[in-house]
């Protein structure tokens, strides 16, 4: 595998409070019933929108919500994160392999490369691909067939790394292998079933795996 693209949220980092704060943020403008962030951890991964379209029933007030998520997500948010133990010390040594690496991820690109570069993991990856503002390059199958087109890969020899059933199904879709990471917020059978064709439990077995099975 000689390209790999990292899901950001659930893979990279742990977003859990800033994802689940901002989700509460809106629903308390709407005057809804508001979950725990326990309660809604089940949104952090999938694309947003769809995401507040199951919370409230429908259609009709999603894009507020987003709307609404975004005032306290852009400015407070996207710093309620932190980078996983061993993450680092994995994108430092693949970083000295011909590898290219770069991130994959339904979160809008705006958003992406601010935390990325927060956190100090620019220089590791080649380019940043996320979604747009407005809902395009969401999905992941999408996103994953525009980065491979965009960068001229070999999709048989990249990998996609994530911890959610988009991530696998992406990869899938666009002729990629895809490994799933079991720290994150998705279980073993959500990645299975979407095809996955190893699990790892913690980051350094990321590493463990490409090194050895993968090469």
């Amino acid at each position: 595998m000689n390209t790999i693209f990292f899901d950001l949220d659930g893979t990279l980092t742990d977003p859990k409070p800033g994802i689940t704060g901002s989700i509460q943020y809106a629903l308390r403008k709407l005057d809804l019933p508001v979950p725990t962030q326990d309660e809604l951890s089940w949104c952090i991964g999938p694309p947003l929108r769809a995401s507040f379209v199951t919370l409230l029933g429908g259609e009709r007030l999603a894009d507020r919500a987003v709307a609404l998520y975004r005032e306290r997500f852009a400015e407070v948010g996207l710093y309620e994160n932190s980078v996983y133990p061993d993450i680092e010390h994995i994108l430092a040594t693949l970083r000295q392999s011909p590898r290219r690496l770069f991130v994959a991820t339904s979160k809008p690109q705006i958003f992406a490369e601010r935390i990325i570069d927060h956190f100090g993991l620019t220089g590791y990856f080649e380019r940043v691909f996320g979604s747009e503002l407005d809902g395009t390059r969401v999905n992941k199958s999408e996103l994953l067939a525009y980065a491979i087109a965009t960068t001229g890969v070999d999709r048989q020899q990249a990998l996609m790394i994530g911890d959610r059933s988009h991530d696998m199904v992406g990869a899938r879709n666009n002729g990629m292998r895809a490994i799933g990471v079991l720290y994150g917020y998705g279980s073993e059978q959500e990645l299975i079933e979407a095809g996955a064709s190893h699990l790892c439990a913690t980051p350094r077995a990321i590493l463990e795996h490409i090194d050895g099975a993968l090469g």
